[in-house]
């Protein structure tokens, strides 16, 4: 169950980081570069990675949810953040 588990994890990435690029080539509203593509892989990469460790290490089910929670609250966030900047950081 562990490695299939791990399977799904990097399948769901490979499908995630599809629909922009998919998109890209119907609109013009999407324009990611490769950059993008890289640090969305690792985003997603090391935060499914980070709830597999979590899922495998830790017995409680909620204590599992708490922090598989927090782990994708934070991607979420930095993801707001690189997207649009909701933090007010600007980088030039």
């Amino acid at each position: 169950m562990k490695n299939k588990r791990l399977i799904i994890i990097l399948l769901s990435i490979v499908f995630v980081m599809l629909i922009p690029l998919i998109a890209m080539q119907f609109t013009h509203q999407v324009n990611w570069n490769i950059l993008d593509f890289a640090i969305m892989g690792i985003l997603l990469f090391g935060t499914g990675i980070a709830c597999e460790i979590i899922l495998r290490q830790t017995k409680n089910i909620l204590f599992r949810l708490i922090l598989c929670g927090v782990y994708l609250l934070t991607l979420l966030l930095v993801w707001a953040e690189l997207a649009v900047g909701i933090f007010g950081t600007m980088l030039s």
